[in-house]
């Protein structure tokens, strides 16, 4: 089984700022697990720039230029809302996120490898088409769908989302267009406020809420009777996961008690399904995930799945 991971160091350099939760330690506790011998079969590359082209298939121009356009003095740091902040490393790890999700839609389709992770940073999945929000800059997992339709001629793409945060910003950018679908399990309530099961879309999006307190049972039940199901029968040619593992019980940020068995649970029916559906066309990005070492355990946990071991 061909498996890719793509990062970049440039991800490292994006900084918040001191005691900011979405901190440059995420990334290194996750290539630090990475690192391990069980996963030296990998395949390595790094992270390409997005083009302001790719990124303009979602975001409007203006916003993207005027994200790019911020230039913070070493030591600054500019906040774009209440939790979203850059420094002069910035633009730089949010254009190698979302290039690698548009590599990594490049390799599955070219036949270079069968499933792909991404461990960048900043994550994307609360960025809408015209407002950065969650940590979020641009919303790679959107981008990335675009760019399979755009260039490898994709008719029908799904994301799916476990992180325990509900992805708005996917949700946003998919909520008109019957081509792509958005499934998404998340805490509710809790930030960001959204992804009621009564938000359909055009009826492409599918939210399954989860309590304060709900453990894996809870979570492989929603997954395995409504979501799973839903995905199966919308057939897409490309998935792409929206891996946070802040539904971990030990996160600060959130309160469910998912484990890493229940991750990597969901992470093998989702290879199943693109088995089924998408000649196994699988790109995996980091999102969300809050304590380091349950971090580091739970993304080797998702990618020895993906490797096939």
């Amino acid at each position: 089984m061909t498996t890719l991971l793509l990062t970049h160091a440039a991800c490292l350099r994006h900084d918040p700022g001191p005691h900011h939760p979405e901190c440059p330690d995420r990334l290194r506790a996750v290539l630090r697990a990475l690192e391990a011998e069980e996963f030296a079969h990998l395949l390595r590359d790094e992270a390409p720039l997005a083009t302001p082209g790719q990124l303009t298939r979602v975001h409007p121009a203006r916003y993207v230029e005027a994200v790019l356009g911020i230039k913070p003095d070493p030591g600054e740091q500019v906040m774009l809302d209440a939790d979203t902040a850059m420094n002069d490393g910035s633009a730089e790890a949010a254009l190698r996120a979302a290039g690698a999700a548009i590599a990594g839609v490049d390799a599955v389709c070219r036949g270079q490898a069968r499933r792909v992770f991404c461990a960048t940073r900043p994550p994307g999945h609360h960025a809408e088409p015209a407002r950065p929000m969650g940590f979020c800059f641009f919303a790679n997992p959107a981008v990335a769908a675009r760019h399979a339709q755009a260039e490898h001629g994709l008719a029908r793409v799904a994301v799916v989302d476990f992180d325990v945060h509900h992805g708005n910003g996917t949700q946003a950018c998919f909520e008109r267009d019957p081509t792509l679908f958005f499934a998404s399990s998340h805490q509710s309530p809790c930030y960001p406020g959204t992804g009621d099961p009564s938000e359909r879309g055009v009826g492409n999006i599918l939210n399954a809420t989860l309590p304060p307190g709900a453990d894996g049972t809870a979570f492989r039940t929603a997954w395995s009777r409504t979501l799973l199901p839903a995905v199966d029968a919308f057939a897409p040619d490309l998935l792409i996961i929206s891996a946070g593992f802040d539904a971990h019980a030990r996160d600060p940020l959130a309160q469910l008690r998912v484990r890493e068995p229940d991750f990597a649970w969901l992470t093998a029916e989702l290879c199943a399904l693109a088995d089924r559906h998408c000649g196994g066309r699988l790109v995996s990005l980091l999102e969300g995930g809050y304590d380091l070492d349950a971090l580091a355990t739970s993304v080797a946990a998702h990618v020895r799945v993906l490797m096939g071991t």
